[in-house]
C-alpha cells in the first residue's frame, strides 16, 4: 500500500501492513541516525542523513507511517546516542509531525502528480515544507527550560535543524521515492 494511490480515507488506516512499514522505517532511522555529524555552534543539533527516511515513509506509505517512523524512530535514535529516550522528547514529537505532514503530501497533491517528474518534485517540495511547519514545535524548549529565549531557539535549533533537515530531503527522499517505484509495482503495492 502506498499513499500515492491511496483515498483520503484510507490515510488514516491502520493496518497490519501500515504497522509493519511503520516499524521498518523506524529502525532504519534511529540506527541511520547514529551516522550523522554535530553542527558546530548549535545546541546539540546534528545532520541526520537518515532523517530522510522520515518523510520518505510518510510519503510512500501515509501519515500513520510517517509520523511513527519519526516520533519513534527519533526517540529510539537519542536512547542509542546516550541522550536518553525522553530527554528531548519535544523533538520526537516534531519528527512525528514532520512525518505525518510528508504523508498528507501525496493525498493532496495526488491530481498534479500524473508524471514521474512531478511526483518527484513532490517528493522534494512536500517534506521540505513539512521540516519547515513540523520543527516549529521545538520553540516548546522555552517552556521546558531548555533555551532562554525565542532568539536562541530559532538561532541555535530551528535555524540549524531546518536548514541541514531540508537539504537532507530535497535531496534524498525523491531518490528514495525514485528507487521504490519499481519495487513497489513488482510487489503490486
Amino acid at each position: 500500500m502506498s499513499t500515492m494511490g491511496m483515498s483520503r480515507n484510507g490515510l488514516w488506516e491502520v493496518s497490519s501492513r501500515v504497522i509493519v512499514y511503520a516499524a521498518i522505517g523506524a529502525a532504519l532511522y534511529a540506527i541511520s541516525a547514529q551516522f550523522s555529524m554535530l553542527i558546530p555552534g548549535t545546541a546539540s543539533v546534528s545532520v541526520r542523513p537518515g532523517f530522510a527516511f522520515v518523510t520518505f515513509f510518510g510519503f510512500a506509505f501515509g501519515p500513520v507511517a510517517g509520523l511513527f517512523t519519526g516520533l519513534v524512530g527519533n526517540a529510539l535514535a537519542d536512547q542509542i546516542s546516550g541522550w536518553g529516550l525522553l530527554t528531548s522528547w519535544n523533538w520526537s514529537v516534531a519528527a512525528g509531525v514532520v512525518g505525518l505532514l510528508a504523508g498528507l503530501t501525496p493525498s493532496f497533491l495526488k491530481s498534479w502528480m500524473g508524471t514521474p517528474s512531478r511526483m518527484l518534485a513532490a517528493a522534494a517540495v512536500g517534506p521540505a515544507v513539512a521540516v519547515i511547519v513540523g520543527y516549529l514545535i521545538v520553540i516548546s524548549d522555552i517552556v521546558l527550560g531548555t533555551a532562554e529565549n525565542l532568539n536562541v531557539v530559532f538561532a541555535d535549533n530551528y535555524g540549524p535543524v531546518v536548514v541541514s533537515n531540508v537539504i537532507t530531503v530535497v535531496i534524498l527522499t525523491p531518490i528514495l521515492v525514485a528507487a521504490w517505484q519499481p519495487i513497489k509495482e513488482q510487489l503490486g503495492r
